[in-house]
């Protein structure tokens, strides 16, 4: 019996001629931030995209906190929230209605909805801005409001795919935090990036993929072995 909340066993995906994924295997656990890393090309987005349900794999199995995403993509929904570097929030609607929107696609309604969009602002610490609407908003806000339709149904895992690459320092630093705090609070983080420092620092396990395989994977620290940073440990991996 498994404690992951999302396992991935022999991956498999071609899209046109291209072998995406090439039976890849990985698990992410609760309570902690798993480090999905590689170069453009690797294969982590779609990687993401079968997790979430947006796409269908060809082999293999994936499961998040038990259920299968193609046989069960539903209850899949319901336990994932995912926060990409594409934030396409809608520029008429306000914060607040962006992400009361959100929360009905994920089946709250009256009471409820009220209470945890209520919460979710206040978590993030949007109330200055969660009437305004988002086409006035910064980057850094937008992003906020990204955040908080992810996690308005209060998922059991997030998953977060390039989610600084368009951010100035200090929503960068805002979203690593958001990480962190999530984690705290048991939720199984899954982190992809090509940014070596960020996961070095965030990432308690990880897996690295190059030309859809996974060329090494376990605690950032071994994975890291003898080189002097992560990012030297990635250079020898990819370039061999």
């Amino acid at each position: 019996m498994t404690d992951a909340a999302v396992a991935v066993e022999r991956l498999e995906k071609t899209l046109g001629k291209n072998r995406v994924l090439q039976g890849i295997s990985f698990e992410a656990k609760p309570g902690e931030i798993f480090g999905l890393l590689g170069p453009n090309g690797a294969g982590k987005t779609t990687t993401l995209r079968i997790i979430c349900t947006l796409l269908s794999r060809d082999a293999g199995t994936v499961k998040v906190e038990g259920f299968d995403t193609t046989t069960e993509p539903q209850e899949v929904r319901r336990r994932i929230g995912v926060v990409t570097a594409d934030i396409g929030v809608y520029p008429r609607l306000s914060a607040r209605e962006n992400i009361e929107y959100f929360a009905k696609l994920c089946g709250l309604m009256d009471g409820e909805l009220t209470r945890k969009v209520d919460a979710v602002i206040e978590r993030l610490d949007m109330g200055s801005f969660a009437k305004q609407r988002a086409e006035s908003l910064s980057s850094g806000q937008k992003q906020k409001v990204a955040i908080a339709r992810a996690i308005v149904h209060d998922p059991e895992v997030l998953m977060f795919d390039e989610p600084t690459s368009n951010l100035d320092v200090l929503a960068s630093k805002e979203v690593r935090e958001f990480m962190v705090e999530a984690k705290g609070r048991g939720k199984c983080v899954i982190f992809s990036t090509h940014v070596m420092h960020d996961a070095e620092r965030l990432c308690d396990r990880m897996a690295i993929l190059h030309h859809g395989l996974i060329v090494a994977s376990g605690p950032t620290e071994q994975v890291r072995g003898t080189e002097r940073d992560l990012e030297s440990a990635f250079l020898a991996l990819v370039e061999a």
